[in-house]
């Protein structure tokens, strides 16, 4: 292997149009040379969340000058560079199409390969970059469109341990602050709020808890959430701040719980391990710190290490996809073909049960 290998990674999911330069050498060590990120918050706030055909346009406005801009500041041109990686799924198609359609035109005609990248294995992999982590690890992705706990053994192999059977969370998050008048994007939202409210008010449900499998629920907490705001309207400024902080200590009791046996599990499959086991958290729901607080006095009580990447890290970006392309070319792996196509729903684990939140179309997807 040359001493260091380098990628353009290129991510537009959903509503971050984002470009990054990222090398990593023969040892696994990484150095992150650029990393450009444009938010559509704005264009979307007005609407209450993500509209597709906004998000596609703003993405093809803005993605070359972003590509410029990512060169320019790492200090390389094309020729410089070792590969393409783009993200091919999961998310909106219309985004996934101008970043992949993007990435394959610079390839041919620079004439570098390209690595169409999961979306999902950005997240599952940024720990490697960020701290070095061994496999095998957990990670709980925690978004607007997920709620998974993985198990990631290694480049390319993951098991999906558990998943919503409804809601993700951070659409549970999103919707509650949307039914208490609050402004997009829910989850800080109602974070701010619950720092002044009452978390004992309301004795909101906490589904699943108790039970021996590892998947989450969050529709009927939802329910309860419109039901209580329905009975006491018209709310004011303290009853949203004690439904948001009820609704926050829900949630962090019922991943205490839900995780709590996932740690159980990976400590009796993994009992051989010598090296410290860990539990990595990802998506833009890991920035809420009561829930960033559950799980580190979890994995403390349990002797797991507690990985939660910076926050920009977290969300969408594009140093997590040219990271995971670098992994994948550092495993041998081939590059893809110029006609791949992107995947509104891509699973890491593809034989898992079809449900949804999974990352694959299904008859609840």
């Amino acid at each position: 292997m040359a001493p260091f290998l380098r990628i353009l990674g290129i991510e537009t999911s959903c509503d971050e149009t984002a470009a990054a330069v990222v090398e990593r050498d023969a040892e696994g060590h990484s150095n992150v040379l650029s990393d450009v990120v444009l938010s559509q918050l704005d264009e979307h706030s007005a609407y209450g969340g993500v509209v597709p055909e906004i998000a596609a346009r703003a993405h093809v406005e803005a993605l070359d000058e972003l590509i410029e801009e990512a060169l320019k500041r790492a200090n390389v041109s094309l020729a410089d560079i070792d590969a393409i990686a783009a993200t091919s799924g999961p998310g909106l198609i219309g985004g996934l199409l101008v970043g992949l359609m993007t990435g394959k035109a610079i390839a041919r005609a620079a004439g570098k390969p390209l690595y169409a990248v999961n979306h999902l294995e950005g997240h599952a992999l940024t720990a490697r970059l960020t701290d070095g982590l061994s496999f095998p690890y957990l990670m709980l992705l925690v978004s607007g469109g997920h709620t998974q706990l993985i198990l990631v053994r290694g480049v390319g192999q993951y098991e999906r341990w558990g998943t919503t059977i409804d809601d993700a969370l951070g659409e549970a998050f999103d919707k509650t602050a949307k039914l208490l008048g609050l402004p997009y994007p829910g989850g800080p939202a109602v974070e701010r709020m619950a720092r002044d409210g009452n978390p004992d008010r309301f004795n909101f449900p906490r589904p699943l808890v108790g039970e021996a499998r590892l998947d989450f629920s969050f529709s009927g907490l939802k329910t309860a959430v419109r039901q209580v705001a329905q009975d006491i309207a018209p709310l004011s400024d303290q009853d949203v701040a004690d439904i948001c902080a009820s609704f926050q200590k829900a949630v962090s009791r019922t991943l205490k719980d839900r995780i709590g046996r996932g740690l159980q599990r990976f400590k009796t499959e993994f009992a051989a391990t010598d090296e410290k086991p860990a539990l990595v958290v990802a998506g833009g729901v890991a920035a809420n710190l009561e829930l960033r607080g559950t799980l580190q006095a979890l994995c403390d009580k349990n002797g797991f290490r507690f990985i939660a990447p910076p926050l920009h890290l977290c969300t969408d970006n594009a140093v997590m996809i040219a990271w995971a392309g670098l992994e994948r070319m550092a495993t041998g792996a081939a590059p893809d073909p110029l006609d791949v196509q992107p995947r509104s729903r891509w699973p890491l684990d593809s034989h898992a049960e079809t449900l949804i939140g999974f990352g694959k179309r299904g008859a609840k997807a």
